[in-house]
């Protein structure tokens, strides 16, 4: 229980302190942390993270900054590419998901310490909508993050973020809103289809496991946006991509030397059960004619 009281602090701080990240974290947490299978850690991370940023887009929907068509235009093929993601996670071993993930990691990394210039005033407001010249590309963008949310359990906010502002020219506040919708949106279809393939193997997701997660992952995140005021939010972002950076190697090094040992170990068990049908037809034959 008290891994799994830190994990879930740890993501809410984690969100509170630099608005994101905790997605980031979600997985390797209720595999290391919790000792839950690769696919289920998966499947709770989608329905955690998707619960959380729900919350967090209602005040972002009160006070209207969400903008509804980007969401159709990102969020809908981010959904296809999602349950796209999520049946190929379904269908690839967890060493390979996990590999994956490290490599998603050194890109949320890179996304973090890269210097972004804030929007300009006047680049976009409120009211503009789409260039339909980007529309293509924010369809193309929302498809393949998508993907990546299925398949390895992120939300993929560094990315969906970056591309609304500089793709779809929203201001900085109304694309988070409107990325939190997004990954909400996302997260659920993800969850769904992970659930069925769990349920069709016998296993399911822990909803108590879920349920912690959200609640202190929700508090923490109150702490967090509380304290970040006090502390140097560059040296932050900085100390916590090193530490993706770092996640990302272990899960990449641990994870990548199974799937290059796996067919070695498939192929000597192949030649050992081959070995073994050999000697026993050997042993008929002889007992045969021996008598």
């Amino acid at each position: 229980m008290v891994p799994l009281l830190l994990g879930a602090l740890a993501i809410g701080l984690t969100l509170g302190l630099l608005g994101s990240g905790g997605s980031a974290i979600t997985v390797p947490v209720l595999i290391y942390m919790v000792g839950h299978g690769t696919k289920e850690s998966i499947a709770e991370s989608m329905a955690i993270v998707g619960l959380i940023s729900f919350a967090a887009a209602v005040p972002y929907a009160r006070t209207h900054l969400i903008d509804w068509r980007s969401v159709v235009f990102f969020g809908i093929p981010g959904m296809l590419g999602t349950f796209v993601g999520a049946w190929l996670g379904g269908h690839s071993s967890d060493a390979l998901q996990l590999v994956v993930f490290g490599a998603v990691l050194f890109l949320a990394a890179f996304f973090m310490l890269r210097k972004t210039r804030p929007p300009l005033d006047g680049v976009a407001n409120e009211e503009e909508h789409i260039p339909h010249k980007a529309i293509w590309k924010i369809v193309m963008e929302g498809s393949v993050v998508g993907v990546v949310t299925g398949f390895v359990g992120v939300g993929g906010g560094f990315l969906i973020v970056p591309a609304l502002v500089l793709l779809g020219k929203l201001p900085m506040r109304l694309a988070i809103g409107t990325s939190l919708v997004i990954i909400a949106a996302k997260s659920l279809v993800g969850f769904l289809k992970y659930q069925h393939h769990l349920v069709t193997h016998d296993s399911t997701v822990d909803l108590q496991t879920i349920a912690i997660f959200v609640a202190i992952g929700v508090v923490g995140s109150l702490v967090g946006k509380m304290i970040n005021a006090r502390l140097n939010q560059q040296v932050l972002k900085q100390v916590f991509a090193i530490f993706l950076v770092l996640l990302g190697g272990y899960l990449m090094y641990q994870e990548g030397g199974k799937i290059l040992t796996r067919p070695r170990t498939e192929s000597t068990a192949i030649r050992l059960h081959s070995l073994s049908e050999t000697t026993a037809s050997l042993a008929v034959t002889s007992a045969v004619t021996a008598d």
